[in-house]
């Protein structure tokens, strides 16, 4: 068996089956932890809704992971193939990110809509840091200060003059926040319960 796993003519074949495995083992260790989390601190419903509650978006994520590393690598090796210089060039790179993230991440769930947000967030950054390393531009001591008074104040902007341009959840917690922190009846509701 050791002979056919290590041996190279499988390789490819092989780096599918575990880029496919490694999807499900780290969406299931990201999001299972983050589930139960949110569900017990957040979610209404009897104990059986938020076990499938939690189970479903643990799925979910280790689904889209697995499917989505098997898109991309088989899509890399299928332009190498037919490469003639037998190589991946970033043009692969993209295309074989992009039709996986359409046909994988495409559909507009809270799961998936978490996901790319998070990646679009690290894009960001990513692209800040290689502009300032090919620049030689050099960040003031305090730019994350900055940029982290910048994110805040577009985001109180945004939630006061028009909420529902905001992302579900973040106006809800939002909404938690700074409204329902100008309501209350009672010392219990001023201390102890939301509403």
């Amino acid at each position: 068996m050791d002979d056919f796993i290590l041996s190279p003519q499988y390789r490819d074949i092989l780096s599918l089956v575990k880029g496919f495995r490694n999807g499900v083992v780290y969406g299931t260790k990201i999001r299972f932890p983050h589930a139960l989390v949110m569900t017990v601190l957040f979610r209404t419903g009897s104990p059986q809704q938020k076990i499938t509650a939690i189970l479903q978006a643990t799925k979910a994520h280790a689904r889209g992971l697995a499917f989505f590393v098997t898109g991309y690598k088989s899509l890399m090796l299928l332009q190498r193939y037919l490469s003639a210089t037998g190589k991946n060039t970033d043009v692969h790179t993209f295309i074989a990110g992009f039709v996986s993230g359409y046909f994988v991440f495409g559909e507009k769930t809270s799961v998936n809509q978490q996901i790319i947000l998070y990646l679009f967030s690290r894009i960001a950054m990513g692209l800040v840091n290689t502009a300032m390393k090919t620049t030689k531009f050099k960040a003031p001591p305090n730019s994350f200060a900055l940029f982290a008074a910048l994110c805040w104040g577009m985001v109180m902007v945004l939630f006061r003059r028009d909420k529902s341009v905001l992302q579900d959840s973040l106006r809800s917690s939002m909404t938690y926040l700074y409204e329902d922190s100008n309501h209350w009846t009672s010392l219990k509701t001023l201390l102890w319960h939301n509403k």
